[in-house]
This record gives structure tokens, C-alpha cells and sequence, in this order.
């Protein structure tokens, strides 16, 4: 064993290494660890080269999951699994670079559902934040906290950390949703629980957030907070998919970001932060033939096709997708997106950690000018 140096600069002895080393032997039967060599060498900055990683060695890769290919197995758990069975009739998306574990990305989970007509799930909360994604024509209901959102397609309905909620098809024809969480995060940090004893309830109002919140840029001011929600959550649960259509045609003439295209966020109407503290939502527009300029981050994003046909270009990749497939980008790659019609818009739903980063001061973007320049956006 060759010798090493030490904080000051002098090798240390390899018999000195040796005893430091079945000291920590010693040591580790009571669950703690003894620094014997330094640290080991850093990965490189996220900006210098970052390299992605083989599937299977730990780290999340770049995927995407075909409508086509994954949408028959709901039909399929539909026939076999009875909701009173299951609890859920869904699948979770895994990412082939995580070894199996059942997330997409490091702080997010997905799973896609599907209710029958008459299905109704059991009302409950957990510490994961979550939220729905409407992928049928119509999205059956959701009941938080007293509220009844009955959802279309497009819509996002967020059901807070702590939250009682439950879920429920009324209508004659199947719904479908994509399931968004935190999990993997909370998970992390040991703080998953669920619940399942809701007290009895007292009927359900629709749309009470919407009614108080969906007025663009006004807030009331009759309260600090006109009804108790989660801290750092949204005070809005149920984003419309129509308003959000609608506020992105109004903006299709405008110049728009030129790595995003024209792109709005789903935020808290009554602070302007994003829908969680851990996670931003936000839907963003590609006018037919439209091709952005490549950037990159250091968020994991998760992209939901809700109209359209295009491709993501990244690190010699292309994925090329189109209405209701999901694809995930992890850090620090850069990607450009290309709306491949050339007389058809294209409309995609992304969840990025991006205000978790922001928290912890680790997030960090960069873009490419029109000369090929790198330009820092955020640092």
C-alpha cells in the first residue's frame, strides 16, 4: 500500500494507515465511523462535462415513456385488480438508471391511474406532496379538505402535504391521471406517513380555492389567509387545463423565452411562490416548427406531452415524443426542444425541484446564445 500524506503534507506510514484502519473496524460495531483517508476526489463542477451515467449505477438517466406502450397495462390492471383489492389501480414509472427503485428522479415519484366509473378511493393524507395531472377527456373528482374539484383534461389539482383527500369517477367512461410526489425526497429525510382514519365527513363544496383564488393578479385581503393550508403550498388546489390553453394562445405572439418557449408556472396566487416548496409546475407553449436554444440546470425536470408532437435533443440523444407521453431530464444535460409541426402547436406540463434547489443555494442554469455562447442564466 503506497503511503499517503496527511492535512499537513507529510505521508503517513502504512503501518499507520493499517491501525487507523482497523481502528474504524473497531469502531464501526458501535455505528460510527472513523475518518482514516481524506476525502475523496470531487466530481467536476456540474457545468464541466457532466458525463451520464450507464443505467444501473445509481444515478437517474434521461427516459422516455411511450403513451402508446404504457397506456394498454392500465386497461389491464382495470380488468384484473378491483380498486377494493389495490387500493389503486396504477403503475409507478421507474427510471432504468436507479436500480429499481420507483422514482423518476431523486426527489420525485410518478405513477400513473386509472377509475372506473363508480370508483371511489378512500379518503386519506400523507406527508409527500402531491398532485394530478388530467390525461382523459374528463378526470373524475378529487375531495380535499372539503373541497370538490371535478377535473377535465389539462387540469392539475394539488393535494398538499397533510391534506385529507380522496378520489372518485362519477362519470360513465374511465379517467385517467398522472400522479406527481415528492416521495422519494420525504422518503429521504424519514418523514413518510399516510393515514386513513378521515373524520366523518361534512359534504364536499365545489371549487371553493377557485373561487377565491382564480381571479389573475387579484388576491383578496379579507383574512391573512382566507382558509388554513399547508405551509408553503399553494392556496389554489385546482388549476383549470382550459385557462391554462387559454393564457398561452394569448401569449403565442409574444417574443417568449428562448430556452422555454412561452411558458407560465402555476403558482400560489396568494404569495406568487410555486405550487410546493419542493416542487415548481409549469406549462409551457411551442408554436408549430418552433426550435429553442439549448440550456441546462441543475433540477431533475419532468415533462408530461399534453398536445402536439416534437423531440428533446440532449447530450446525442433525441427523444422524440408526442401527445401524453412522459419523459424525464436529469441535471446539469443540456436540451433543447423542437416542436416537430410545422402548423400544430405543441404544449408541454413540466415539474422541476427547482424551488428546493433554490432553497438550499444549489441551483444553478445555464443557456446558449444565438452565437453558440454559453450564458450564465442563474448562480
Amino acid at each position: 500500500m503506497a503511503a499517503r500524506t496527511d492535512t499537513m503534507g507529510a505521508p503517513l506510514p502504512n503501518d499507520a494507515i493499517a491501525a487507523l484502519e482497523r481502528l474504524n473496524e473497531e469502531a464501526s460495531r458501535h455505528h460510527i465511523w472513523l475518518r482514516t483517508r481524506p476525502n475523496s476526489p470531487q466530481h467536476r463542477p456540474w457545468h464541466e462535462g457532466a458525463v451520464e451515467p450507464a443505467p444501473g449505477a445509481g444515478r437517474a438517466v434521461p427516459h422516455l415513456w411511450q403513451w402508446r406502450t404504457i397506456a394498454p397495462y392500465l386497461a389491464r390492471i382495470a380488468e384484473i385488480a378491483p380498486l377494493g383489492m389495490t387500493e389503486r389501480q396504477q403503475f409507478l414509472l421507474v427510471n432504468p438508471g436507479l436500480g429499481g427503485r420507483r422514482q423518476v428522479g431523486p426527489t420525485i415519484r410518478v405513477a400513473v391511474s386509472i377509475y372506473k366509473p363508480g370508483d371511489v378511493a378512500e379518503t386519506h393524507l400523507h406527508t409527500p406532496n402531491a398532485s394530478r395531472t388530467i390525461l382523459s377527456r374528463a378526470g373524475g373528482y378529487t375531495v380535499i379538505d372539503g373541497e370538490r374539484c371535478t377535473a377535465h383534461r389539462g387540469d392539475l389539482v394539488l393535494t398538499p402535504a397533510g391534506t385529507w383527500h380522496g378520489h372518485g369517477n362519477d362519470s360513465d367512461e374511465p379517467v385517467i391521471w398522472m400522479d406527481v410526489l415528492d416521495w422519494p425526497l420525504i422518503e429521504h429525510l424519514d418523514c413518510v406517513w399516510s393515514r386513513s382514519d378521515a373524520p366523518a365527513s361534512q359534504g364536499a363544496a365545489e371549487g371553493v380555492s377557485g373561487r377565491i383564488f382564480a381571479a389573475s393578479g387579484i388576491v383578496p385581503r379579507f383574512a391573512a389567509r382566507p382558509r388554513p393550508s399547508p405551509a408553503g403550498a399553494s392556496a389554489l388546489y385546482h388549476y383549470s387545463g382550459a385557462e391554462v390553453r387559454r393564457a398561452l394562445d394569448l401569449l403565442a405572439g409574444s417574443a417568449g423565452d428562448p430556452y422555454d418557449g412561452i411558458v407560465v408556472e402555476f403558482t400560489d396566487p396568494f404569495t406568487g411562490g410555486p405550487a410546493f416548496p419542493t416542487l415548481a409546475y409549469c406549462a409551457q407553449l411551442l408554436r408549430p416548427g418552433e426550435a429553442l436554444r439549448p440550456h441546462r440546470h441543475t433540477a431533475t425536470t419532468l415533462y408530461c406531452v399534453l398536445a402536439g408532437r416534437g423531440l428533446t435533443e440532449l447530450g446525442g440523444r433525441t427523444l422524440a415524443w408526442e401527445e401524453n407521453d412522459i419523459f424525464v431530464l436529469p441535471p446539469a444535460q443540456w436540451r433543447r426542444h423542437v416542436n416537430a409541426d410545422p402548423a400544430v402547436p405543441a404544449i408541454l406540463y413540466s415539474v422541476t425541484d427547482t424551488p428546493l434547489l433554490r432553497a438550499i443555494r444549489q441551483y444553478r442554469a445555464q443557456g446558449r446564445n444565438a452565437d453558440g455562447a454559453v450564458a450564465e442564466l442563474e448562480r
